[in-house]
């Protein structure tokens, strides 16, 4: 047995030296030997096992010697004091490495003492990565925090009854409310009377586990203004599906309404302005006809009163009709100036002056009841347009504003310079940015409500009652207005008052506006031939009788191919033609004249609201022209005035 215990001592202090072995030289490689505590620890344990068993071997080999002593004296060997020692040592080496285990807790790595080259590398490596995605999560983190906070949109997030508990600075953009100030306090905070409900609602919704959705409402800002938000709102749950609370994503579209309100009344403009322009070809057609009837009625009705001076009762019948008569004129005048077909004859003038001329005949005409100021500008204000016509505008309005102060009141009339920007949504029509000429008609009336004041400008809409309004006279003002380059606005309240502003274009000239001289008897004709060229038959025989007796010779045509086969035959000292006429025009029939005798003088007459005019609906200095229904009188000093321009500048 002695031979037995010590080969298995020899084997196994062998095994403890070779373990030993390879865990120090790897350590030692790694660079661990004096950090590696754990792995030393180790190592010093299967050191002191190895050294034990080997005191145990030299034990056994001198029991194998002293073998023959113990059979002889009977006595043996003890064990040897080093040996006790040595295992001494070995147990506390081994308390040290558990002390070290507990200390650690658990090996560097799991089922390893210690960690070769290669595997600390992949550890290393695996540590970066993992740092890495750290630092990753982080800054996408900080990133969508920063998003989030610097959004346009507001972005809050609510509990299930409404109260915030997430408010970034878009919310304190919108609402004016710092985070501060907002968090921990109700969203009613921000719903004034009618959005209460639809966010009591909202929350009802969530927290009956409805999806997202999203709607629009009106909120309050921290001053008390309104604003228009867009929600989209959408519950924050657990994962069993229980809500947690709302996440709110609102978005300010206060500028995208107005701008669609802007676009709304544009187009409401437009659809008026192209409801207008029917409205006045229908009425430009209308009168057309009804000045060739009207014509026929005041020459006949004039020739009657001069062949019944003997007569007075008839004298005061036929009065009666010419009165009437002129009324429709003035009626079929209006319906031509709203169609902007009206021949107008423009020359710069003064504002100022217009002014005191209407209230030097309203003054004296328009009322006791009614006090008339009158507020002219600093300097003089001059435009381009008819004299006439401005003193129309005046006129009409300032009556106007009479019939709405039946109780009395002030009307004010008003010239100044005003600047405008372009973007002004309520003029009638739209007039580009600049600096204009201005109108401004005021009283202090009864106003109209906004749909009445909407229609105010269509022909025939009057509030009057019945036969005492044409309908006509704003719809005259707004075709005057339009015809010269300018627009109006109107503000009017119910109960306070109404003010229009006309707005034209400023003239370029300077020095006092020319006066218009007076026209005296109509000369006499000497015989010169008039060519006249009327599809009416009545009214082609009145201008004849009117042309004859005036001393001129006539030769007349029903159409205007009749008419050129009559100047190619005959020739003419003036032609007389009518503008719209059937297969040929007057504009036309003058075109060919002039080419077999270009220095023919031409007269054109038309009660046709888009005849001659052209698209500015302007008479040129170089076009003469007559408007229907004239008199004897204003055609005998036109076709004069016709024959002398053309004498005039033939000796050029």
């Amino acid at each position: 047995m002695p031979q037995l215990f010590l080969l298995a001592n020899l084997v196994i202090m062998v095994a403890y030296a070779a373990i030993m072995v390879s865990i120090v030289v790897p350590v030692h490689r790694a660079g661990q030997l004096g950090s590696n505590k754990l792995a030393t620890a180790t190592a010093m344990i299967f050191f002191s096992c190895a050294v034990g068993h080997g005191f145990h071997a030299v034990m056994a080999w001198q029991m194998l010697m002293a073998l023959d002593r113990v059979h002889a004296h009977g006595t043996g060997p003890g064990w040897s004091s080093a040996s006790a020692v040595w295992d001494a040592c070995t147990a506390a080496v081994g308390i040290y490495y558990w002390s070290l285990r507990r200390g650690y807790g658990v090996l560097l790595q799991k089922g390893a003492i210690y960690i070769d080259p290669w595997g600390q590398r992949r550890l290393d490596e695996a540590d970066a990565r993992e740092r890495a995605a750290r630092d990753l999560a982080e800054a996408h983190r900080a990133t969508l925090a920063t998003i989030v906070e610097d959004s346009a949109d507001a972005i809050i997030g609510l509990t299930p009854d409404g109260t915030i508990n997430a408010w970034n600075g878009g919310a304190e953009r919108i609402f004016g409310w710092p985070a501060a100030e907002a968090l921990a306090r109700p969203a009613s905070l921000l719903a004034g009377a009618d959005g209460a409900g639809q966010q009591a609602d909202m929350l009802a919704r969530m927290r009956a586990g409805e999806g997202s959705f999203s709607y629009e409402g009106r909120r309050l800002r921290k001053d008390g203004s309104p604003v228009d938000v867009a929600f989209t709102v959408t519950p924050v749950t657990d994962p069993a599906g229980g809500v947690l609370g709302v996440s709110v994503i609102a978005r300010d579209v206060s500028a995208e309404k107005e701008a669609a309100e802007r676009q709304r009344v544009v187009q409401e403009r437009s659809d008026q302005a192209k409801r207008m322009e029917s409205l006045g070809n229908l009425a430009g057609g209308v009168a057309h006809d009804f000045n060739n009837i009207l014509a026929i009625i005041a020459n006949y009705t004039d020739f009657v009163i001069e062949e019944t001076r003997e007569l007075p009762h008839v004298q005061a019948d036929l009065a009666h009709v010419r009165t009437a008569v002129d009324r429709a004129t003035s009626l079929t005048r209006q319906l031509l100036t709203f169609t902007r077909g009206d021949a107008v004859q423009l020359r710069d003038v003064d504002l100022n002056a217009s002014i005191a001329e209407v209230h030097a005949v309203l003054d004296r005409t328009i009322g006791e009841h009614i006090t008339l100021i009158a507020v002219p500008a600093p300097e003089p204000v001059r435009v381009h347009a008819d004299p006439g016509q401005v003193h129309q505008i005046l006129l009409n309005l300032a009556i106007n504003a009479r019939d709405a102060m039946p109780d009395g009141g002030t009307v004010v009339l008003e010239a100044n310079v005003a600047t405008l920007g372009g973007d002004e949504l309520n003029m009638q029509p739209p007039l580009p940015a600049g600096t204009y000429a201005r109108l401004l008609v005021s009283d202090t009336g009864e106003g109209m409500a906004p749909e009445t004041a909407a229609r105010i400008f269509e022909p025939f809409f009057t509030t009057k009652p019945r036969g005492r309004g044409t309908g006509l006279g704003l719809a005259t003002v707004y075709g005057i207005v339009a015809e010269a380059g300018g627009s109006i606005n109107v503000y009017s309240e119910l109960g306070v008052g109404t003010t229009f502003r006309i707005y034209l274009p400023i003239s370029a000239a300077t020095g006092p506006a020319p006066a218009v001289a007076s026209a005296g008897s109509p000369p006499h004709g000497d015989g010169q031939t008039v060519l006249v060229v009327e599809d009416e038959l009545a009214l082609a025989r009145i201008i004849t009788r009117i042309l004859t007796n005036g001393g001129y010779r006539v030769r007349t045509a029903n159409n205007g191919a009749e008419g050129l086969r009559v100047f190619q035959e005959h020739g003419c000292d003036l032609l007389l033609t009518d503008v719209i006429m059937p297969e040929m025009t007057g504009p036309k029939l003058a075109e060919l004249a002039r080419r077999e005798r270009p220095d023919t003088p031409v007269l054109f007459m038309s009660g046709y609201s888009n005849g001659l005019l052209g698209t500015t609906h302007v008479l040129d200095e170089e076009i003469a022209f007559i408007e229907k229904p004239f008199t004897g009188g204003d055609l005998l000093h036109k076709v004069a005035a016709t024959m002398h321009m053309t004498s005039v500048m033939d000796d050029r």
